[in-house]
């Protein structure tokens, strides 16, 4: 990085920021209380609202949202007249599935081969410390340009919409001129990229049922309806033979123009298998960032281990649809109930339930926060020009703080690129895109309060 006043600021807090970055991925932060104590959320709620303040911030709350879950809130003055500016990140983070699976303990950071290891180091909690590092760099060396506000969400990982809704019923607070979405991440390491459109999302559960109760397999099975049968059926049928999502009334066959995704490298990226191959059709961008996906995320049948010779009288499962942009959430919502639906066979009872959505969002990035995000990042990473991807998951509130403030400028980096495995046992972090988007943040900030 060359030699600046921020980036040498920045790169001598790193140490610190490895030090708070551990204090927070230590809070198991699960936004599922079902599975996960409510104080680790509320700890980790409490450690941002402690940051914000020692930082100076004015108002800081923890806002108590419509899902029981609580987002944190602060603002920091700027100089009279300045523009104001949004930095957005979420607490939460996805169970770490199998502990057993991870190398080192997935909620205490770890250092090993040049990255920090632990469950949400990059998504997103490492995005809080970014936005803390540029603020810091910049109180340091003139001070903050710009209006402040920091929102960190409590329940992003779950898609529940506390904060959209709670951002609707007080429209006034999260108002900015241009909104910092620290949730996304550059298209590989070393590649300063801004994400430009998000697939949005639903979850539907399906749930199907045959008879008053399980029957011996031997004495009814070959005439008797098998639930589990059925629900196979059904969801064999949202799928075409090269894998590709079919949903009746869904058109699949949109292009992504832009930045490619070279079919090798995202069989690394992916660890596909040798030998398995990749599903769909069209070029790897046009299959994760510009068409819908569905993907069963989980059955409820019984376990391998302790099974017995039964024809199921029930099954149900959780399926989850991709949106790309120029589809509207609620409308996919509708065609994958009803293809779920005309799709279980045997006039088999089914029912099916919505317990999620989110919209898509496409961004304007011919403003003039683009501009200047693209000429703090040139510094950040020398003889780097920044790129312009999709992504493929969603970030409902995106589309919320569109829909709320129309002339707000939204740019989304942040530090989840391929290496990071995200959602994935053993997560991790790049400490040098932390540094390097921290500076760039710093200088963004500086860039836009100029312009």
């Amino acid at each position: 990085m060359s030699s600046n006043p921020v980036a040498e600021t920045v790169a001598s807090l790193i140490p610190r920021a490895q030090a708070e970055l551990a204090e927070l991925v230590a809070f198991k932060s699960v936004a599922d209380f079902d599975q996960f104590p409510r104080s680790e959320s509320e700890g980790a709620a409490n450690w941002i609202a402690d940051a914000l303040t020692a930082e100076g911030f004015q108002d800081v709350a923890l806002l108590d949202t419509p899902d029981g879950t609580q987002s944190v809130y602060g603002y920091l003055p700027g100089p009279e007249g300045a523009r104001t500016v949004l930095l957005y990140a979420h607490y939460d983070v996805q169970p770490p599935l199998d502990e057993a699976a991870w190398t080192t303990p997935p909620f205490e950071l770890t250092e090993r081969d040049g990255r920090w290891y632990g469950r949400g180091a990059a998504d997103c909690k490492g995005g809080v410390i970014m936005h803390l590092l540029a603020l810091r760099a910049l109180k340091a060396n003139g001070g903050v340009p710009v209006h402040i506000k920091v929102i960190a969400e409590g329940s992003e990982e779950m898609g529940t919409g506390g904060l959209e809704r709670y951002a609707e019923a007080h429209p006034d607070l999260l108002a900015a001129d241009t909104i910092v979405i620290g949730d996304a991440g550059n298209f590989r390491v070393g590649l300063p990229t801004v994400t430009s459109t998000l697939r949005g999302m639903t979850l539907v559960r399906i749930q199907i049922d045959t008879l008053r109760g399980n029957l011996h397999s031997g004495q009814f099975g070959g005439a008797a309806p098998d639930a589990l049968a059925a629900l196979i059926r059904v969801l064999d049928s949202l799928r075409a033979e090269d894998g590709s999502t079919t949903i009746d009334g869904l058109t699949p066959e949109t292009r992504w123009e832009g930045l490619q995704y070279d079919e090798e490298q995202f069989r690394q990226d992916a660890k596909v298998l040798d030998g398995v191959q990749l599903i769909g059709s069209g070029s790897v961008a046009d299959r994760i960032w510009a068409r819908p996906a569905v993907t069963v995320l989980g059955i409820d049948c019984p376990p391998v281990v302790g099974a017995t010779p039964s024809v199921q009288a029930g099954a149900r499962a959780l399926v989850s649809l991709r949106v790309p942009p120029g589809v509207d959430a609620a409308e996919a919502t509708k065609l994958l109930q009803a293809h779920l639906e005309a799709h279980t066979p045997w006039g088999a009872r089914v029912r099916t339930e919505q317990v999620g959505q989110g919209q898509p969002f496409s961004a304007d990035t011919t403003s003039p926060a683009y501009t200047a995000m693209a000429e703090a990042m040139a510094v950040a990473y020398p003889g780097q020009e920044m790129q312009y991807a999709g992504q493929g998951g969603s970030i409902p509130l995106c589309n919320t703080l569109a829909a709320l403030y129309p002339q707000a400028e939204i740019l989304l980096i942040g530090l989840s690129e391929p290496e990071a495995q995200i959602h994935a046992v053993n997560e991790s972090v790049s400490p040098e895109e932390l540094e390097r988007l921290s500076v760039a943040e710093a200088l963004f900030l500086q860039n836009y309060a100029a312009n």
